[in-house]
């Protein structure tokens, strides 16, 4: 019964008092004996039991959007700031921070190269690495690609095992993807040997697009016994997913598949790529009225660890100021009331409105082979958005200071050799976007709406 949808009230119903999380005590991780690591209040950070019995920090390490040096390096070059990492990494674990979530596709590639250093300063009990077979070429998806892919993983995280591997995107390409990347070239059933021989100590898959695909490795759960999926989850995408993308599946249908088979979930994009961090100035106001001291991404982050079920909720922190905030929200962490719950439903009903694209910066439709910036362009475009700042009205008192803020503050965003008006439509992004977007419309109108502002003939 793929992709049923309950109404809000239903789900809240059925949620009920489980929505205050009290199942999951905290513990005091071991202490990180690494280079610059004091130890400060990394006591106070919620865990969650794992199914092996793993306690994992309900905030966990999106390792997708590391700090890069200055600068645009040659393409296939390493232009992360491995000092940076470093200082990230070291606030992170002295602050109950112990779970890492990487990929051989992130950042181009270097992720877990940078990502390994960084935590090999560390005896290796203090931490949990998660990884993924991001085999998406099909170059890769024979058995000794594959399998490579998985031993380079090991390599350069400096170890024996790995406590998190993933099947990367399950349902990109439907059931011809699956079968061809995981299922007939056997790699699968290597995984489960692997993790009966210790070196994987928990299984599972990140879930993206095709609902078949979800069904169809949760009715094998009996035969493959998944320790975790990793879902995207907010308080938009609960139900509202199919209205911003008929080819997405509301949340409230896959966060509940899992927690009735009893498999812990993992939280990917809690903040919708950055989109819930801020919005209307009417729905902060609303946010900001009940918690004047918290961030409006605070929200989203509670939320989402406001479910019983769920494992630990995964940031992409690129600064350290991100960092100390998420920590905020989760240490100590308090979960929210059903009326807090409602209100956040009720901006969902308002935001999904909004023309916004449906962007969240995963990077995976870049490099584009002509050098736009999709994801800074349409994350420009939003956030204009969000600020009130996209005016389409002349007549308006607003209109040519709201103009000029714009065409200003996109050309500061985005280099103008990159912007939308270079897209030529060729396609090649499409098949990449795990959300579906028909980026060269997108960049089509967004390219028109610039257009229309520098003539200044809206």
């Amino acid at each position: 019964m793929g992709g049923f949808d309950m109404d809000r009230r239903q789900f809240l119903g059925t949620l009920g008092a489980a929505a205050v999380v009290t199942s999951c005590g905290k513990k005091t991780p071991i202490s990180p004996v690494g280079p610059n690591s004091p130890i400060s209040d990394s006591a106070t950070m919620e865990y969650r039991s794992g199914v092996h019995g793993e306690q994992v920090s309900l905030l966990g390490y999106g390792c997708m959007r590391w700090p890069t040096v200055p600068g645009n390096s040659a393409p296939g070059e390493n232009n992360i700031d491995q000092e940076a990492v470093n200082e990230l990494i070291d606030y992170a674990i002295a602050h109950g921070v112990n779970y890492f979530d990487s990929s051989p596709a992130y950042c181009r590639g270097f992720s877990e190269e940078v990502t390994g250093i960084a935590l090999a300063r560390y005896a290796r009990e203090h931490y949990y690495i998660a990884t993924k077979l991001s085999n998406f070429d099909p170059s890769t998806w024979s058995f000794e690609a594959s399998k490579s892919m998985y031993k380079r993983s090991l390599k350069l995280f400096h170890t024996d095992y790995l406590d998190f591997y993933l099947l990367h995107g399950i349902g990109m390409g439907g059931m011809e993807n699956l079968r061809g990347r995981y299922l007939d070239n056997g790699i699968l059933d290597y995984l489960l040997e692997e993790r009966a021989a210790g070196h994987i100590r928990n299984l599972g898959f990140s879930y993206h697009g095709d609902i078949t695909c979800f069904d169809y490795l949760l009715s094998q759960h009996d035969k493959y016994h998944w320790d975790f999926v990793q879902i995207q989850m907010n308080y938009v995408d609960m139900f509202y997913a199919k209205q911003i993308n008929k080819r997405n599946t509301n949340a409230t249908y896959l966060y509940g598949e899992l927690e009735k088979r009893g498999i812990p979930a993992v939280i990917m994009e809690p903040l919708l790529g950055g989109r819930l961090a801020s919005l209307t100035p009417h729905e902060n106001e609303q946010l900001k009225a009940r918690e004047p001291e918290r961030s409006i991404a605070s929200w989203a982050f509670r939320f989402c660890g406001s479910f019983p079920n769920v494992l630990t909720v995964l940031s992409g922190m690129t600064y350290m100021e991100h960092l100390q905030d998420n920590l905020s929200s989760f240490a100590p962490f308090q979960s929210l009331r059903d009326d807090e719950l409602q209100l956040l439903y009720d901006i969902a009903h308002e935001y999904v409105n909004f023309p916004l694209v449906p962007c969240t910066a995963c990077q995976y439709c870049m490099p584009c082979p002509y050098g736009l910036d999709i994801p800074g362009t349409f994350s420009h475009y939003n956030k204009m958005l969000n600020e009130g700042k996209v005016n389409d009205n002349p007549d308006s008192k607003e209109y040519q200071r709201l103009r000029r803020s714009y065409l200003k503050s996109y050309a500061e965003a985005v280099v103008r050799e990159r912007q939308a008006d270079h897209c030529i439509g060729c396609g090649q992004c499409l098949e990449h976007c795990p959300q579906h977007i028909d980026i060269p419309a997108q960049m089509q109108r967004i390219d028109q709406f610039v257009e229309s502002l520098r003539n200044n003939v809206l």
